[in-house]
């Protein structure tokens, strides 16, 4: 049963196929669905610290069609178990965590049912307590827990509906009027009336956003799109790096003629936004405008990122009068790095990966992507009153003329020994390369800085975190730059017969 149960570990994340498709065979069945929540119950008991009150945990899920069979499956167990439940029916994963904070609830674990911006047929499940999401050796010992379940005939335990969403939604709504209200002309009540905002949610659980929180600070919100829950996501993937959706999101502002485009993944702990005039600011841009909030008000403040952002970022930063500290890949390791630096007394109030995972110090550090759109309304607001768009926070961030994101697959089975085996490799043949040098402080992989004459830019090679792949991502500040990097680095990684280079294609140049 271990062994079965520990496939299903992603990280920090249970993950799996709950709904076969193809060659896909489900292997997060109800069962194991059960067991795992039994798992999580005896582990939050095990670490309680009153053993004599009740266990009071929340369980919520995103749009996925497999979802109400697995939470009903969970919300049995917990009650066999002796446990308060607490059924939030549709919610986000940030609001799963709050239910650990907010009376009345102050619940001893959450459970959010997603598995994020994965097509339909997979699911999982997320862990909170108040100390926030479950690093990797909890759900560890939570899986070996769960080995032990048997089924249970007691039913101790109760269960309580509630749409804790709504709640949610108004601690949103309370920040925004509060914060944009310190500007005297702003309106308390509607600091966002005048604005036309529309949001893109990708048939996830982010639609409560759009009537909840933005119509109730004023904004008209006529255009928002596929705002209705859909376990298929019909209409592209609800996922922020994704160039399809951000594409609509893009298309649907300019048509709509919309100060402003927010589009959610599927469990609202990502976000990326559309300026006015149809352009896309996630990634760097993203990284760049909540900074440029975060230093205003905390200057001189550590900004912990992931490792493949760009140098026209750290320059943004530097000049905004913060420092840019580049951490591993991992939203988990990224905040964890945040939470560190706090404890050496280097103040850090901001942790974000490039795909759009944001954690600020003052929400618990907390990667939630509705509160990281909460910040940039307040500041939008602001910003109106002299006439400018968000827009304007990000004029001075220089952004590359050329990037790529190739994936290299290793095909072998030892695929973590052979790929730190070609970047151990390669940082002795970068040594030797005329125009190349080693970036110093680098957490993962090799980043390599290329000079004007040989791709005038950057690229960093690294072992993927869960599969067999090394990532490259190239950037350069020249046209034809990335041409230049690829060609080299090709005839280093084509004399590996694991490594499949099919990808690393020259592009023409028009």
């Amino acid at each position: 049963m271990i062994e079965e149960l520990k496939k299903l570990q992603s990280g920090t994340d249970i993950r799996g196929v709950a709904i076969e498709y193809d060659n896909l065979k489900c292997n997060l069945t109800v069962d194991k669905v059960r067991a795992i929540g039994y798992g999580f119950a005896a582990w939050i008991k095990t670490n309680k610290s009153d053993k004599e009150d009740k266990v009071k945990i929340s369980v919520g899920m995103d749009s996925r069609l497999s979802g109400p069979s697995l939470k009903t499956a969970i919300i049995e167990v917990l009650m066999q178990s002796g446990c308060e439940v607490y059924d939030c029916g549709m919610c986000t994963t940030p609001a799963m965590f709050m239910t650990t904070i907010v009376e009345p609830y102050k619940c001893d674990g959450a459970i959010m049912i997603t598995a994020s911006h994965l097509p339909y047929y997979y699911n999982g499940l997320k862990f909170f307590t108040v100390n926030g999401g479950c690093e990797k050796e909890d759900i560890t010992n939570i899986l070996k827990l769960a080995a032990n379940f048997k089924s249970i005939v007691s039913n101790s335990g109760e269960v309580k509906s509630i749409s804790f969403i709504d709640e949610y939604a108004e601690i949103l709504v309370n920040k925004i009027r509060k914060e944009a209200a310190l500007t005297t002309e702003i309106k308390v009540e509607k600091p966002l009336a005048g604005s036309k905002i529309i949001v893109d949610a990708g048939n996830g659980a982010g639609g409560f956003f759009a009537g909840k929180v933005l119509e109730s600070l004023g904004a008209d919100t006529e255009g928002s799109q596929f705002i209705d829950p859909d376990g298929r996501f019909p209409n592209h993937i609800p996922n922020p790096e994704d160039k399809e959706a951000m594409n609509s999101l893009s298309r649907a502002v300019l048509r709509h003629k919309a100060d402003l485009g927010i589009i959610f993944d599927a469990d609202v702990d990502r976000a990326a936004i559309v300026s006015k005039d149809g352009k896309e600011v996630n990634k760097n841009s993203l990284i760049a405008l909540i900074s440029s909030i975060v230093l205003e008000e905390h200057p001189k403040s550590y900004i912990v990122t992931d490792s493949v952002t760009s140098t026209g970022l750290s320059k943004f930063i530097a000049d905004q009068g913060g420092v840019h500290h580049r951490f591993k890949r991992g939203y988990k390791n990224v905040i964890n790095e945040a939470k560190h630096l706090n404890l050496e007394g280097k103040e850090c109030h901001l942790a974000i990966e490039t795909s759009g995972h944001a954690a600020l110090k003052e929400n618990y550090f907390l990667d939630d992507g509705a509160y990281l759109i909460a910040k940039i309304l307040i500041k939008m607001a602001k910003l109106r009153k002299d006439g400018k768009e968000i827009s304007y926070l990000i004029n001075d961030l220089k952004e590359p003329k050329e990037s790529s994101d190739i994936r290299l697959k290793i095909n072998t089975e030892d695929f973590r020994a052979y790929g730190e085996k070609i970047i151990s490799e390669l940082r002795t043949c970068v040594n030797d390369l005329p125009g190349w040098s080693i970036e110093p402080v680098n957490y993962e992989g090799i980043r390599v800085n290329c000079d004007k004459a040989n791709g005038d830019g950057w690229f960093l090679l690294r072992l993927s975190l869960h599969e067999p792949v090394l990532p490259l991502n190239i950037e350069s500040d020249s046209y034809g730059g990335i041409n230049i990097i690829l060609d080299r680095l090709k005839s280093f990684l084509e004399e590996y017969p694991h490594l499949d280079c099919t990808d690393m294609k020259i592009k023409e140049m028009i």
